[in-house]
């Protein structure tokens, strides 16, 4: 009697020849070919050792089988009205190739950015159905005990772009906040100039106002402050004549900065801690002093560029989205793997973007 090729479908073993070879249930071999929970791992490997010596599937099936459960990672983010965090909302939906070695499934949510209620809440909805959240933090209470919630039901918090202090979160990414501060005085002392930073006599030193998003974000507090210790360092002389909460809205932004600009005609710069430059570029072109008032921003953008394109921004502080979304997926694999959170994850470096070095 001739016996049957190995590929013949009468050959081909099955699930209790799996069980036998293995030394389990069949119900323990069902619940591991088909990816259910419930199974140890040295059970698991058992079984998918003996269901490659039966070739019972293709290599790349058991190679897939024998990866734990994707982690699902929610990205929570202000509005999509920040052309910035569109960009990085954007960029988590397409990026799903780049994470792929990572064996995550992110999702991102657009959520308001301004409310500490709202955020506390959205985290506690959507951390509870994930294995880790990185979000934009306020600085508040409500906020601190959504967070030390998460933690002790064992979701991994990571922060983005900006802090939470005396937290229980693992991890923080994004730029120094306060060296971007420091940073934006520099260049906006530099670009003035010394006619307008320290006057000869009789000259009145030029006048510089700042819009932020919302001083509740720990780094716009933060980029305030290293602002201001620079311009008291770099031209004790120049005047800083208010800071105005814009809310990361262009119209907002647009108002503030028209407000500004009829306020004080001699207005020499402005910083905009925040997102949505292009409401206070719009105010500067209106008012005709586009190319008067030394303009520093944050975040590169289509807008942004635009703006430093016609002369409008004179620099723009940014970090790469790109970086930003896989250093969270990085942390949060090693806080999987319960490793250090910061292994292998690069500082988020501060990239200053002038006309002339556009990417």
């Amino acid at each position: 009697m001739s016996q049957q090729r190995p590929g013949n479908a009468s050959n081909r073993a099955r699930v209790v020849d799996i069980a036998t070879a293995a030394g389990v249930s069949t119900a323990t071999v069902d619940r591991v070919l088909n990816g259910r929970a419930g199974v140890r791992a040295a059970t698991l490997q058992k079984v998918m050792k003996a269901a490659a010596a039966l070739d019972y599937l293709p290599e790349a099936d058991l190679y897939r089988a024998m990866l734990p459960a994707p982690m699902e990672l929610v990205f929570l983010l202000p509005p999509r009205s920040n052309r910035y965090m569109q960009m990085l909302g954007d960029y988590i939906g397409f990026a799903e190739d780049h994470l792929a070695p990572f064996n995550v499934r992110c999702k991102c949510h657009h959520i308001e950015g301004f409310n500490p209620r709202v955020l506390a809440q959205r985290l506690l909805h959507y951390g509870r159905g994930a294995d880790g959240v990185a979000f934009m933090a306020l600085e508040h209470p409500l906020v601190r005990e959504a967070v030390a919630q998460l933690v002790q039901e064992g979701v991994h918090v990571v922060t983005l772009i900006s802090d939470l202090s005396n937290s229980e979160r693992a991890a923080y990414v994004g730029m120094d906040n306060r060296a971007a501060g420091r940073t934006a005085g520099y260049l906006l002392a530099r670009f003035l100039g010394r006619e307008v930073t320290h006057p000869r006599a009789g000259r009145k030193a030029g006048k510089i106002a700042m819009i932020a998003g919302s001083l509740s974000y720990r780094g716009h507090e933060e980029r305030e402050m290293g602002f201001l210790h620079a311009l008291e360092e770099l031209c004790p002389q120049v005047q800083v004549v208010g800071l105005r909460e814009g809310h990361d809205d262009a119209d907002t932004n647009y108002k503030q900065a028209r407000t500004l600009l009829e306020q004080y005609p001699d207005l020499a710069g402005m910083y905009n801690i925040g997102g949505a430059s292009d409401g206070v570029g719009r105010a500067l072109k209106q008012c005709g002093r586009e190319h008067q008032v030394v303009f520093i921003g944050h975040g590169l953008t289509p807008d942004t560029r635009g703006l430093l394109i016609d002369g409008t921004l004179d620099a723009v502080l940014t970090q790469h989205p790109q970086n930003m979304i896989m250093n969270c997926v990085r942390i949060f694999s090693n806080l999987r793997e319960r490793k250090d959170a910061q292994v292998g994850v690069e500082a988020v470096r501060i990239s200053v973007i002038l006309r002339e070095n556009l990417p």
